[in-house]
């Protein structure tokens, strides 16, 4: 079995940290976006893993190489983004052996056990019950089976989202599928939706079963990462040791992270090598190498190598920022 990670998204809503970094290498919860895909991914039967970058995408490749170097990894390089369809499309020459193919896009961190779904013995999506279906792709469900697929339609045929998760047990079909879609420019809000092509493997005679997902976290925009980082760090009660500053769990602080004089927490993640010194920290997120004395903060994110001296401030900073307040 393969895995295809799409993730050339330029994370737009997420300035100024995106200006800097590709959104799948954006901290939260004690590792980038990207990590906590591919350590899923890892504890599966994977031949490997096809990521499919685009917008700073050798940074993405740099990471992964370095950090997974257990898995083999392809690369493709998506120059223009046309769509999940297009992206996955571009994979067919590494990800198209007429195998299972498992496909998790690359923005996205899942709840729950990706070896259920490998085994569920057929062609399975990943879905949840949402609030409002038509910002999503959604699915119609007769019995077990799914048999229409609408993306972000004006009226939903049904509240259940697909969150971008896809097993199919024979990757050919899918890439057939995809292939006349851009011979025939089907196109969906102006791109080739994944959607479109998995509806045609259905009018084809494939059969698609929905698989529940518990929940899944959305990093789009600032407040759905700390939202994010909120609800991964659930379960993280584990106190490090540091003298003469309070830690309230849940946290993820990197063993190279130095805390002086603060008190950190509850819901905060802070990278490897950051510096807090007298300073109160609670639901905010720290990437590596920053400094932040002298400061109450809330709610903020925090890019890495960022400098940070006095106040008491919501902050959405940037890499290599300094603020300084007198």
């Amino acid at each position: 079995m393969k895995a295809v990670i799409p993730a050339a998204g330029i994370g737009t809503r997420l300035r100024p940290h995106t200006y800097t970094l590709p959104k799948a290498l954006l901290y939260v919860a004690g590792r980038p976006i990207i990590s906590h895909i591919l350590d899923e991914v890892r504890e599966l039967d994977i031949t490997s893993v096809v990521l499919i970058v685009g917008y700073k995408g050798e940074l993405i490749e740099e990471y992964v190489k370095e950090a997974y170097e257990d898995l083999e990894i392809d690369i493709v390089h998506q120059e223009e983004r046309k769509g999940i369809g297009h992206a996955v499309h571009m994979t067919r020459s590494v990800a198209d052996a007429g195998e299972p193919l498992l496909i998790i896009l690359g923005d996205t961190i899942l709840k729950t056990n990706l070896k259920k779904i490998v085994s569920v013995g057929s062609n399975a999506l990943g879905v949840k019950e949402v609030e409002d279906p038509r910002r999503f792709g959604v699915c119609e469900v007769v019995g077990k089976n799914i048999v229409r697929l609408v993306e972000k339609p004006k009226d939903p045929p049904s509240n259940l989202a697909v969150v971008g998760l896809y097993y199919l047990e024979d990757s050919s079909l899918l890439f057939r599928m995809l292939q006349e879609q851009q011979d025939k420019n089907i196109r969906n809000h102006g791109e080739y939706q994944i959607t479109d092509a998995l509806q045609m493997m259905i009018d084809d005679g494939a059969k698609f079963v929905p698989f529940e997902i518990e929940d899944w976290f959305d990093c789009g925009k600032p407040e759905a990462l700390l939202e994010t980082n909120r609800q991964l760090l659930v379960g993280h009660d584990e106190i490090p040791k540091t003298e003469g500053s309070i830690i309230r769990p849940p946290v993820s602080i990197a063993p190279t992270a130095k805390i002086v004089n603060s008190i950190v927490g509850p819901h905060v993640s802070i990278a490897a090598n950051s510096v807090v010194e007298n300073s109160i920290i609670k639901d905010s997120v720290i990437d590596q190498e920053s400094s932040i004395s002298d400061c109450l903060l809330e709610g903020s994110i925090i890019g890495s190598h960022a400098v940070i001296r006095g106040g008491f401030q919501n902050l959405n900073i940037g890499d290599s920022s300094e603020v300084i307040f007198k």
